[in-house]
């Protein structure tokens, strides 16, 4: 019998709950699998840290937020433990056969290290903001979408009683498509992205047009957004744990600034980790599920340093290292085809 851990490495997200549930339950009842899940992230699997998953454990798990796994910015490279040989003989040690990593970019990177390095290892891609190459969508995107949609339809409902502008920040490190698609949803009239700057005239202009009309300006804007001249995305945060700037902040820079040229009142909101958290969306939950089910897949036929992954409606095998060519970012036709609705 195939014994397998499970770990959910980088920031959570709705959904990991049930990629875990979905392995799981399939692992065990078409290839006969064992699991165990490795706790708090690639710290777990340094430290060899586990808990057993069969189905009771996981029974009732898909419409739950989070990770019962817990996760942390801990990497599989850190501390006297870490290291492809001396996880492979904590692997040993636990009777552990493969690896399933479920996380993000950082992730799938030290996952192809570590496979590069002898570790039988695969992956499930995860993170809200849609930006790893090779998949579709990433599960946790779809509720991030909803979260910041309702966000700004509450925002639009206060933002016409008094008249004022409204700015949304929501999440998008170098990747605007929760900004793109939420804004699009939500009936924005300026969305601020990453990929593609805008000056404060063109912002100004856009919010003065709507206003000129007797409507009350909604803008929706991501994190890593700058405008032209910025050297850097705005953070007073510090570092997070892979020594990027911690973002956030933008929406508070860019609403004064709004109400200074307009004479509009303005207010910002940052949405923040409420877009992380909660029970995930149907349509995540399906795609969790599958991605789960399929992970098993590629254990069983020892696809090692692979992933799964969305192409169209059907599930897929992607390599790490094709995955990691280039992040997926919005492309300018995808942009201008909203910009031309602006303001």
């Amino acid at each position: 019998m195939t014994k397998v851990g499970i770990l959910t490495s980088g920031g959570d997200c709705p959904g990991l709950n049930a990629v875990i549930r979905g392995a799981v339950l399939k692992g065990t009842t078409v290839h006969g699998q064992q699991f165990v899940g490795f706790l708090d992230g690639w710290r777990g699997l340094v430290e060899g840290n586990v808990m057993d998953l069969d189905r009771p454990t996981v029974r009732g798990l898909s419409h739950e937020g989070g990770t019962i796994l817990g996760t942390s910015r801990f990497g599989p490279y850190q501390g006297p433990n870490g290291g492809a040989e001396n996880i492979a003989r904590t692997l040993d040690r636990l009777g552990v056969d493969a690896v399933i990593a479920i996380g993000g970019e950082g992730t799938a990177a030290a996952s192809q290290r570590l496979y590069d390095e002898g570790i039988k290892i695969v992956g499930v891609p995860k993170t809200i903001d849609n930006d790893l190459d090779r998949t579709d969508y990433t599960f946790g995107f779809d509720t991030a979408v909803e979260i910041a949609t309702e966000a700004i339809d509450r925002l639009r409902t206060t933002g016409n009683s008094h008249k004022r502008c409204m700015v949304l920040e929501v999440m998008g490190r170098g990747a605007g498509w929760i900004a793109l698609h939420a804004g699009t949803a939500g009936g924005a009239h300026a969305i601020l992205i990453p990929e593609h700057p805008e000056t404060m005239e063109q912002i100004c202009a856009w919010v003065t047009s709507v206003r000129d009309r007797g409507r009350a300006p909604m803008v929706v804007v991501a994190e890593g957004f700058t405008l032209p001249g910025m050297t850097e995305v705005y953070s007073t945060k510090g570092l997070d744990g892979f020594d990027r700037p911690r973002l956030g902040g933008i929406g508070e820079v860019l609403a004064p600034m709004i109400e200074e040229r307009t004479g509009i009142e303005t207010r910002a909101t940052v949405l923040g980790y409420v877009q992380r958290g909660g029970v995930p969306t149907a349509f995540d939950r399906v795609l969790a599920t599958r991605l789960g089910m399929a992970v098993t897949d590629l254990v069983a036929r020892r696809q090692w340093g692979n992933m799964v992954a969305l192409h169209g409606t059907d599930i897929a095998a992607v390599h790490f290292d094709e995955a990691l060519v280039d992040h997926k970012r919005v492309p300018l036709e995808r942009y201008q085809e909203m910009r031309v609705i602006f303001g």
